[in-house]
């Protein structure tokens, strides 16, 4: 038999940390400091928070960090059940981290444009602030490309969690669902990007349910026990 309560609540306890930093670095900072249509205000707004623009940059290092090491806890998990996926789950984290991470300095490079007197010296106010939203703009799309990956770990877990039924099977469901809206809204960001439609808009949907009621689970309940096959 094979049982890890310990374990399992210890992957909620990383996810929900994630999840947190996550959230508070997209909703109480990006989004606070974004001005549609204005880049001047959009600017200001950043130079006057610059310390909370700064945790909320520390704050996504800190979730794709957490992503790690809540990738490595399920891989020790669903070995038993298919080694071949739990090891395919981890790599795909491993490779969407990297892209996060990557993709962060092009938030902090709208920081440093603005707040660099070096480089203020060498361009107009109104040149640093496009080139300020430039990067903010590449770092929007950057999260769509981490979507591949990012969505493609959904499946192995689905399909373990599905094949074992150590935690609900509904939730695997939900979560290859999740893959399967991930890549679609990836597919139409970059080629069909002025689609819209209330489907799409709402096709990631799945992944936060899967995500968020295994969060809970895991927190709650850890893992069920489950026979190895030999």
């Amino acid at each position: 038999m094979y049982s890890n309560k310990k374990m399992g609540r210890f992957a909620g306890l990383l996810f929900l940390i994630l999840a947190v930093t996550g959230i508070f670095a997209e909703f109480f900072v990006r989004q606070k400091f974004y001005v549609p249509n204005n880049l001047t205000a959009t600017a200001q707004n950043i130079i006057e928070n610059e310390w909370l623009f700064r945790l909320g940059f520390v704050s996504d290092l800190v979730m794709s960090t957490m992503f790690f090491f809540y990738a490595y806890v399920l891989y020790l998990i669903f070995k038993p059940v298919n080694k071949t996926m739990s090891l395919f789950l981890l790599l795909c984290v491993v490779i969407s981290v990297a892209m996060f991470c990557q993709n962060a300095l092009n938030q902090f490079s709208a920081l440093e444009l603005l707040v660099n007197k070096d480089y203020s010296a060498a361009f107009k106010p109104e040149q640093l602030q496009v080139l300020s939203m430039f990067f903010q703009n590449i770092h929007t799309k950057g999260y769509f490309v981490n979507q591949i990956f990012y969505g493609m770990y959904l499946f192995p877990l689905g399909y373990m969690i599905v094949k074992s039924g150590i935690v609900p099977k509904i939730l695997g469901v939900f979560l290859i669902l999740g893959c399967i809206g991930d890549l679609i809204d990836f597919v139409v960001f970059f080629l069909f990007p002025n689609t819209e439609s209330v489907i799409l808009e709402n096709i990631t949907i799945p992944a936060d349910i899967g995500e968020i009621s295994l969060c809970l689970w895991l927190l709650i309940m850890g893992v069920r026990s489950y026979k190895l096959s030999d």
